[in-house]
């Protein structure tokens, strides 16, 4: 089950949350929070498996 563990401001910062945890072996989503035109300047769901959800938190504590 896909779990929420962070809502990033922009794409930028979503990009670089989704990288930072993919170069750890972490398993990621980042959804946007709107769809349309508007949605590189909307929220993003930052999404992990359950399982992961620990190990992706220590992560985006150093990156965010």
């Amino acid at each position: 089950m896909w779990t929420v563990i962070y809502i990033a401001k922009n794409a930028e910062l979503a990009g670089r949350l989704k990288a930072a945890l993919s170069e750890r072996n972490i398993i990621v989503m980042a959804r946007p929070l709107s769809r349309g035109q508007e949605a590189a300047d909307a929220g993003y769901e930052i999404l992990v498996p359950a399982a992961e959800v620990e190990e992706a938190l220590e992560i985006i504590i150093d990156v965010a």
